[in-house]
């Protein structure tokens, strides 16, 4: 599982600093956690980090809250500051090799008898996602086989690039996603002490 820590999308550094606490926070919480990355913007203030577990924390989805005069502007009125936490899509991967069907056919075109009278042609079929591709090109029917394989492989890679594509943006689209209100946690002060 991935979880998302995020300050948002041009946050504030109290947002920043806030992160930087949350992470903090959950290192010493979830010994196990491990940092996948980190998007730092000074010492003490972090944009985003992205962490690996083994366990289900999709308990922490949401927003946090901290409660704190600004540090970097002591006048400033605002002291409820928040951040998100994201559970993002691992990346996706059609195991390719899994689940191929093939069927022979004849094939037209160029070939004589060979073409009229046996099954050359090679159609390959991937159960999981439907996807088949064609090969007639060779008089050959293992020939055929084999270049139908090449196409099928080459066609599964474009479909899982173009799905890892979608849940690439809609990870770093969760920067935005940001909810003021509702925490599921609310920590005080600059010790960042748990009320909640």
């Amino acid at each position: 599982m991935l979880i998302q820590i995020s300050a948002g999308q041009g946050s504030p550094k109290e947002c920043e600093m806030a992160c930087y606490l949350f992470y903090k926070e959950l290192l010493t919480e979830f010994p196990d956690l491990e940092v996948v990355s980190t998007n730092f913007s000074d010492k003490q203030c972090l944009k985003s980090a992205v962490f690996y577990s083994e366990q289900d924390l999709s308990f922490l989805e949401g927003s946090v809250q901290w409660i704190c005069q600004s540090p970097f502007r002591p006048n400033h009125k605002r002291k409820n500051w928040f951040i998100d936490v994201s559970i993002l899509q691992d990346k996706f991967r059609f195991d390719k090799d899994d689940d191929i069907r093939y069927e022979a056919f004849r094939s037209s075109g160029k070939g004589g008898q060979n073409v009229n009278k046996v099954s050359t042609a090679i159609r390959a079929i991937h159960i999981p996602t439907g996807i088949s591709v064609v090969s007639m090109d060779q008089r050959s029917q293992i020939q055929n086989k084999k270049i139908a394989y090449l196409r099928l492989m080459k066609k599964i890679d474009e479909k899982n690039s173009s799905i890892n594509k979608v849940i690439q943006y809609e990870n770093w689209n969760k920067h935005n996603q940001l909810k003021r209100g509702s925490p599921i946690r609310i920590y005080k002060g600059l010790n960042f002490e748990r009320e909640k």
